[in-house]
């Protein structure tokens, strides 16, 4: 039987492991909104588009505390581009799981966008995606560990 070029380890697609087609909302929307797909979704991280569907920045939990209600700010008063990221690192469908972990590591992040070629949102990929991968457990438990080690990228 012949092996599948892509099924060694490592060389499992984003595309196959990723949340496809995540919730998302625009930078004029309200905080509220972000927070209400985070609670709904169960996510931590929610992506903000442009009108094309292009990928413009992230909105995460942790942002609205720490850039908002920390700041003593009311989030019921703030858009979302009041306390998003905008510089994001991505990564296309085809990229493979060790290059995701490899950015995740480098950024110190636990999310990563995934684009098609006209940087259009099409999934995220997690840690927790990555973890359900049985062949990538013990990596994934050593991106952790560096990026909780990391120091915060507020």
């Amino acid at each position: 039987m012949a092996k599948e070029r892509n099924s060694g380890p490592g060389m499992r697609r984003v595309r196959d492991v990723m949340t496809a087609d995540p919730a998302c909302v625009r930078e004029n929307d309200g905080i509220v909104e972000a927070a209400r797909i985070m609670k709904r979704e169960d996510a931590g991280v929610v992506p903000i588009i442009d009108g094309d569907r292009k990928l413009i920045g992230m909105i995460t939990d942790r942002d609205i505390v720490v850039r908002l209600v920390a700041e003593g700010r009311n989030p019921l008063d703030c858009k979302v581009n009041e306390a998003m990221t905008k510089h994001i690192r991505s990564v296309g469908e085809d990229a493979t799981v060790d290059e995701v972990m490899s950015i995740m590591r480098g950024a110190n992040v636990r999310r990563v966008p995934v684009c098609d070629r006209n940087d259009r949102i099409v999934g995220i990929v997690s840690m927790g995606d990555l973890a359900m991968e049985s062949s990538e457990k013990g990596k994934v438990g050593d991106v952790v560990q560096d990026i909780s080690e990391a120091r915060p990228n507020n």
